[in-house]
């Protein structure tokens, strides 16, 4: 009859007690888990960044002294035909810069929002009285 006349009203309700540090816990893994591989990866696009935008410099003095000697020695080679091929591969580096720079932003905010629940959780597990231990709450019946 108790169990008729509770007042939640949902199996989440009803277990939210049980299960909170073994979520906690599990939440905890996953976080240690994820948190080197975003790590790894936010240093890995990093330093792409900084390569792409190494050959965009590299690609646009290129083409200055391509431009510079067409300009100074009228030689029988037609470079306009590789300054082109290499405008559009600037164009190109662009482009994967700008996805890069996107990913990055994308990954900062991921990466903001797995402390901002860290803390919290930790918060959370902090403010728990002493006795409900997680060590001793995962073991209870």
């Amino acid at each position: 009859m108790a169990d008729s006349e509770s007042t939640c009203t949902s199996v989440d309700d009803r277990t939210d007690d049980l299960v909170s540090p073994t979520r906690d816990a599990l939440v905890d893994g996953i976080v240690g888990l994820l948190k080197p591989c975003l790590d790894q990866l936010d240093e890995r696009v990093r330093a792409t960044r900084l390569s792409q935008s190494e050959l965009h410099q590299q690609l646009e003095g290129l083409a200055a002294e391509l431009a510079r000697v067409q300009d100074q020695c009228q030689c029988p080679l037609q470079l306009d035909s590789y300054i082109k091929k290499l405008q559009n591969a600037k164009r190109k580096v662009v482009v994967v810069n700008n996805i890069l720079q996107n990913t990055q932003d994308r990954l900062n905010k991921l990466h903001l929002q797995v402390n901002k629940e860290t803390a919290r959780r930790r918060a959370l597990l902090e403010t728990t009285s002493p006795a409900a231990t997680p060590s001793t709450s995962l073991h209870a019946p």
